[in-house]
């Protein structure tokens, strides 16, 4: 169970990119590559997934408990050769002054050694004091090499190995050339999710030809089975199923692609068979019991979506005789009356009575905190009780909204829809800009396969 964390000084140092190049080309070497992601985040998981060939898991100080983070990574690195953790933002940045929620505390949970991917551009002799300083700032990570990145030629690299080895003793484990080929297009919600790409495969060959070539892979490779194996004993529980399966349609194409690998399980371990079908191509929606629309990017597709006229009634005919339904951010945009983006509109859904306009800035974003009205379709046990923790990230919000409307959700940290509420409870249909996960202190799959098979039971 080799594994190690690749993290930055800062933002924006091209982490992402290298820890795509790592995974594909240790996949290439032979060996079994298991990517996982510090944080909430859809859109890099997607690409480390398709660089690994094996579903990217995220590991979340917010809405998991570090026992449940560390089985969580055991569990998952079953049958892998090496585990490839990416960090978010830089090394030490968190939430929390104590650092207790950063990439160095993750590192420090999972006894990983770290990977420093460092932005060369402009650097020299300045290298040698901001490594000496991460090192000396917690003494507990270790961090175990260097990637230098963006650098500029041959003579750019041995000025910085030699200034590295003369005034540190952390070895440089690759130089990796500034290349506009290598950087992964970005949007307003970060990098382009890997299943809009039409080049995504192309793109990551050449990324991984590039790492292959300026980067020590066997180095990699033995400083990552220094790592102690972690175990995995009962996590994740698994589910008694109490009454017969249930097929759960998920919408899931390049517009809505945003979902965690570990909640599509526990769906399953639930009782419910996942049928997905394309919101762009196919005309009816398959013969299921309830529905799931997670986020993405209907805005960029929404001619598309709006063409698809013939879905779009099917759905909304199935939602208003009862079918029941789950949506989060960009399904909630797409059960809408309308998305408005860049001085054009196109009719959704029209299921709930608002339209999504889409803005400049983000209306929410972060970490989210949410209590129970009492009206939610699929509540905690107790209802009300312990807060449910997700996160936002939404460029839209929803106006003209019907001032009836029901609430799963008071918000009580974040936006949601209103800064107040979130959660729209229509008839068997709840939909929310929050983003939740099934973790220990909510699994919200249970309750909600539950749900779908109590509905099945009452309409038939």
């Amino acid at each position: 169970m080799a594994h190690l964390l690749v993290s930055a000084a800062h933002k924006s140092s091209g982490k992402t990119t290298v820890t795509i190049g790592l995974c594909a080309a240790l996949d290439r070497l032979g060996h079994t590559v298991q990517p996982f992601k510090k944080g909430p985040d859809y859109i890099d998981p997607m690409w480390l997934g398709a660089a690994a060939g094996r579903p990217c898991h995220n590991l979340d100080f917010y809405t998991m408990e570090r026992d449940e983070i560390r089985e969580t990574f055991g569990c998952a690195m079953k049958g892998a050769d090496v585990g490839v953790i990416e960090g978010n933002k830089g090394l030490y940045d968190g939430l929390d002054l104590d650092g207790t929620n950063s990439n160095a505390a993750l590192a420090h949970l999972l006894e990983a050694p770290v990977v420093l991917v460092l932005d060369s551009q402009g650097m020299t002799r300045g290298v040698a004091p901001l490594i000496l300083g991460y090192q000396t700032f917690d003494q507990e990570i270790r961090i175990a090499g260097v990637i230098l990145n963006k650098v500029g030629g041959s003579r750019h690299e041995s000025k910085l190995r030699a200034i590295i080895e003369h005034f540190t003793d952390v070895p440089v484990l690759g130089a990796v050339y500034r290349d506009d080929d290598l950087a992964i297009e970005e949007r307003h919600l970060g990098l382009v999710p890997s299943n809009e790409s039409t080049e995504v495969m192309e793109r990551i060959a050449h990324i991984a030809n590039s790492i292959a070539d300026q980067v020590d892979l066997h180095r990699i490779l033995e400083l990552a089975g220094r790592a102690p194996a972690l175990p995995c004993s009962s996590f994740p529980p698994p589910t008694i199923v109490e009454g017969p399966q249930v097929r759960i349609g998920i919408a899931r194409d390049s517009s809505f692609g945003f979902y965690y690998p570990g909640d599509l399980e526990a769906l399953e371990r639930a009782g419910a068979e996942l049928v997905f079908f394309n919101t762009m191509t196919d005309r009816q929606l398959p013969a299921v019991d309830g529905l799931f629309f997670g986020g993405g990017f209907p805005e960029t597709h929404m001619s598309r979506l709006a063409a698809n006229a013939e879905l779009r009634a099917s759905i909304r005919q199935t939602l208003e005789e009862g079918l029941p339904a789950y949506a989060e951010c960009g399904g909630l945009m797409y059960l809408s009356r309308s998305i408005h983006w860049q001085e054009r509109s196109a009719e959704m859904v029209g299921f709930i009575p608002a339209d999504a306009v889409m803005h400049q800035r983000p209306q929410g974003r972060g970490y989210i905190r949410l209590r129970e009205t009492g009206q939610g379709l699929w509540p905690l046990e107790p209802a009300g009780g312990a807060s449910i923790r997700g996160h936002e990230f939404h460029y839209s919000s929803l106006e003209g909204l019907d001032p009836d409307l029901r609430y799963a959700y008071q918000v009580e940290r974040g936006t949601g829809i209103d800064g107040r509420r979130d959660g729209i409870v229509l008839r068997n249909t709840q939909a929310n800009y929050a983003h939740l996960r099934d973790v220990g202190s909510n699994h919200w799959t249970t309750r909600f396969v539950d749900f779908v098979r109590r509905i099945r039971t009452e309409r038939h």
